[in-house]
């Protein structure tokens, strides 16, 4: 999952994100946060917009490799650390944000709103650390 020729997300992943994208999930991985939470809102638009998307993540992975700066940090090890340990605050220690860590650590991700956050600004933080390292 390591980043190569200047991709930033992994197609592979954003198919196996795809399976449960009728709740949006590869939509916010790809960066369309507001497409996300509509599809998380409408079971992937009634499943129609889910069914459409199996034939759009390539251009979606394309889109964000153009998007996002690649770096120290990798945007797949990110969002897999968000999606399941999300509420442990695991993806900020791993981006080196040891307050707000800490903070998700002992409050559930600040009782579950911040994990929600951090769904739809997750790729922003890894490219500003990126550009930061960088």
């Amino acid at each position: 999952m390591l980043e190569k020729n200047g991709q930033t997300h992994s197609t592979g992943l954003g198919y196996l994100m795809w399976i449960f994208g009728f709740i949006g999930v590869h939509r916010f991985y790809y960066g369309k946060p507001v497409s996300g939470i509509i599809w998380l809102l409408t079971g992937g638009v009634f499943l129609i917009g889910w069914i459409v998307d199996l034939f759009l993540i390539p251009s979606m992975e394309k889109e964000a490799a153009g998007r996002y700066s690649t770096g120290t940090y990798d945007y797949s090890v990110a969002w897999l650390l968000q999606l399941f340990l999300g509420l442990f605050g695991i993806h900020r220690f791993y981006l080196g944000k040891i307050p707000s860590g800490i903070i998700w650590l002992l409050t559930g991700g600040l009782f579950g709103l911040g994990w929600l956050y951090d769904f739809c600004t997750l790729n922003e933080q890894v490219d500003e650390r990126n550009k930061a390292v960088g």
